[in-house]
């Protein structure tokens, strides 16, 4: 077991025997604070693990209660951080890791693949080619989908997508037989 595992081990079996030893209300009192932190806590890292939280947008603290010590944030100001930046995308391009977004695009989708002859390969196909392989393989999008996108039937695009698996497919068996042929031969 690792340090942090071991840690919260005898932090769950300290608070275990808290709950048991607890006679009076400052004893109970002190499980509960103890409850409310562990649950702060918890809360506090799911929320910084959340994409796109439904939260209110809060800019400015406002006072509600005389008695409020903190505040809360008032959200009619607008938000710091709007809906469209809380997106993977846009997280990605924030941390500065530009690769997604420079090659998210049906022009340069063959930067995106690692083997050069694949690689070639959908550099070669027509443009109407490439964005239907483009938005079939890297955005997921059905034919319908697409075919909404394109003004077209669903039958034409995966006419088109046909064509170009088999154009690539075309190009591949014979460097993929050679690939072959030399590997049995070793």
């Amino acid at each position: 077991m690792g340090k942090k595992q071991l840690v919260r081990e005898v932090k769950r079996a300290a608070l275990t025997r808290m709950e048991d030893a607890a006679r009076t209300t400052a004893d109970f009192n002190a499980v509960v604070k103890q409850w409310n932190h562990l649950d702060r806590n918890r809360e506090r890292r799911e929320r910084d693990h959340e994409i796109s939280r439904p939260n209110e947008f809060m800019l400015h603290w406002d006072r509600i209660d005389a008695n409020d010590k903190k505040g809360k944030l008032r959200g009619s100001f607008g938000a710091v951080i709007p809906p469209p930046l809380n997106h993977p995308w846009w997280r990605q391009l924030i941390q500065g890791d530009f690769i997604d977004t420079i090659y998210d695009n049906s022009g340069d989708m063959w930067q995106l693949v690692e083997d050069m002859d694949i690689s070639v390969c959908l550099k070669d196909l027509t443009e109407r080619q490439k964005v239907v392989v483009f938005l079939s393989a890297v955005r997921q999008c059905t034919p319908q989908q697409i075919a909404c996108y394109q003004d077209k039937t669903d039958r034409a695009v995966r006419k088109l997508l046909t064509a170009a698996i088999r154009r690539i497919r075309d190009k591949l068996s014979p460097i993929i037989q050679e690939q072959i042929k030399l590997q049995y031969s070793i």
